[in-house]
């Protein structure tokens, strides 16, 4: 079974970027037929779908963040990371890795992704 775990600092200052990486363990990340996503859920609001990268390592990014976020990946170390630059408050939230069979960009529930971590909170203030 598959496993994924988040790991990055808790709070990141304003204008700074927040850099998240993604463990997975019990798979791999060039797998065919899965996308490894990055989403988060802010205090008090929806989930958020960020971005994916898939078994090829092309990258899909949410319209509204494309040009604050980067996903990469290092197979080697079957890990993957997000990197969302000039962050705000606004950018508070718990942020989640996950596979997916394809490209949720209207996710409203963590429930859509069977396979996850278990979250990481990063808070944004100086």
């Amino acid at each position: 079974q598959v496993q994924l775990q988040e790991s990055g600092p808790g709070l990141v200052k304003p204008s700074q970027t927040l850099s998240l990486t993604c463990t997975v363990s019990g798979g791999s990340i060039t797998s065919i037929g899965y996308y490894w996503t990055w989403i988060r859920q802010p205090p008090g609001k929806g989930l958020e779908w960020m971005g994916a990268i898939g078994r090829s390592g092309s990258t899909y990014y949410s319209p509204s963040l494309k040009s604050r976020t980067s996903i990469s990946r290092d197979t080697s170390k079957n890990q993957f990371t997000l990197q969302l630059s000039s962050v705000t408050p606004e950018d508070t939230a718990v942020y989640y890795c996950a596979r997916s069979p394809g490209l949720i960009r209207d996710a409203q529930s963590l429930t859509d992704f069977r396979s996850r971590g278990q979250g990481t909170q990063v808070t944004v203030s100086s």
